[in-house]
C-alpha cells in the first residue's frame, strides 16, 4: 500500500516480560488490516532479565530505526524506556509502564536505577504526548501480569496514533493467541483503553 502512512515503533522491554510476543502480534495486527509491515528484533537476550529490544515498522521497507526515527516508543519496563529515548523523534508519542522490572545490570549493583520522576522529566524534554501506565498491576487484574504488556498495546491503539484501534487488536488476540490465554488478555486489552482515558 504505497498510501500507507509511516509510523516507526520502537518497543523495549526486558526478557521474560513478553515484549517479543507483544511485537509478533502488533505486527500481526497491522497485516490484518492489509497494512505493510516490517518487523525486527534489534538486539536482545530473550533470558529472564536481559534487555529486549524490537521493532514494528508500517509503511517501511527496512525493520531497523535509527537515532530520533521512532514516531512511538513502547516501553514496558520504565528504565528501559528512558534508556531508548534516543531513538524517539521530538514530539513522538510515548507509552511507558511505571513499574519496575530491574534489568540485570540494575540486580548486580552496578546501575543505578532513576526514580519515576527522572523517567518522566526525561521524557518530558522530547515529547508531551505520553502515557504512563502500571502495566503489571493491570496484568494482574486481568488474571497474569504478562498480560500488562497487552494492556499497553491497548492504550496505544486507543491513542490514535495508528490506523487502527483497539478492535483491531482484539481480533488479532482472538485469530493469534491460544484459546486458554484468550480471556485473559482479552480483559488486559480493555483495561488498558480504560487506563488510557482516565
Amino acid at each position: 500500500m504505497p498510501d500507507t502512512k509511516k509510523i516507526r515503533i520502537f518497543m523495549t522491554g526486558v526478557g521474560g516480560q513478553g515484549t517479543l510476543t507483544a511485537t509478533t502480534l502488533l505486527a500481526k495486527t497491522a497485516l490484518s488490516q492489509g497494512l505493510t509491515v516490517t518487523s525486527g528484533e534489534i538486539h536482545g537476550m530473550a533470558q529472564r532479565g536481559g534487555v529486549v529490544e524490537s521493532t514494528v515498522l508500517i509503511g517501511c521497507k527496512s525493520p531497523k530505526i535509527g537515532i530520533g526515527e521512532a514516531d512511538i516508543l513502547l516501553g514496558f519496563e520504565p528504565m528501559e524506556t528512558m534508556r531508548a529515548l534516543p531513538y524517539l523523534r521530538q514530539g513522538g508519542l510515548v507509552v511507558s509502564s511505571t513499574e519496575y522490572m530491574p534489568p540485570l545490570s540494575v540486580a548486580m549493583g552496578k546501575q543505578e536505577c532513576p526514580t519515576i520522576d527522572d523517567i518522566k522529566k526525561a521524557v518530558a524534554t522530547c515529547t508531551s504526548k505520553v502515557y504512563f501506565m502500571a502495566n503489571q498491576s493491570i496484568g494482574l487484574e486481568a488474571g497474569a501480569v504478562q498480560s500488562g504488556n497487552i494492556a499497553m498495546l491497548g492504550a496505544l491503539c486507543a491513542a490514535g496514533e495508528l490506523p487502527f484501534g483497539p478492535e483491531a487488536l482484539e481480533a488479532a488476540i482472538k485469530a493469534n493467541l491460544p484459546a486458554k490465554i484468550q480471556a485473559v488478555n482479552l480483559k488486559a486489552l480493555e483495561l488498558g483503553v480504560k487506563a488510557l482515558n482516565s
